[in-house]
């Protein structure tokens, strides 16, 4: 999904800093306002990028990116050295990331379930109907025969596991499968 990040605007004025009457406003150990802008510059991209990867949308991936901006510019005077800004960057564009995740898991976990699609009565009795019939005309094939659809439909079993199970061949299985399919088929569309 490509990303389209905004180019931040020209480079912003120095504010004079009212302690030294005009000198550039530089923090003593950390990292400056200006180094944070350069690297906004030209890691910004990259830093969506991998918010990109770790979140579906591009919103998403925007607000932790500017976050993660924040956070650092919050922290400046912490990051001592400021060749570790951008790796600090990273570090937090993944950890919002992942709380952007938790945040939706559990906003979808809370999401009230919607009601089963539930069938009519005439539906009800309709099924209850047919599965009657169904028993009715199970009850009316060959023993084998039953036994073969009984174990590989209504046990899911493969046509290997059902002749091991039966202690028939492979091809008796399948016979045996056939002639019951067909067998029932013709006794459940017999008028009753």
């Amino acid at each position: 999904m490509p990303v389209i990040a905004p180019m931040p605007a020209a480079r912003p004025a120095r504010i004079p800093s009212q302690r030294d009457g005009g000198a550039d406003d530089v923090v003593a150990a950390g990292t400056t306002v200006d180094h944070l802008t350069e690297t906004y510059r030209a890691h910004y991209r990259s830093l969506l990028g991998l918010a990109a990867l770790l979140l579906d949308d591009t919103a998403s991936c925007e607000d932790v990116v500017q976050e993660a901006f924040i956070r650092v510019h919050s922290a400046r005077k912490r990051v001592r050295d400021p060749e570790k800004t951008l790796a600090y960057l990273r570090q937090t564009v993944v950890n919002l990331s992942r709380s952007a995740l938790r945040r939706r898991i559990l906003g979808l976990k809370l999401l009230s379930k919607p009601m089963p699609d539930m069938a009519s009565a005439e539906e009800g009795a309709y099924d209850l109907l047919e599965r009657d019939s169904l028993i009715k005309a199970m009850k009316g094939l060959q023993r084998r025969q039953r036994e073969v659809l009984v174990l590989r439909y209504f046990a899911d079993m493969t046509e290997a596991q059902v002749a091991s199970t039966l202690g028939i061949s492979l091809g008796s299985v399948k016979a045996y499968g056939s002639r019951g399919i067909a067998a029932l088929r013709v006794a459940m569309e017999a008028p009753v």
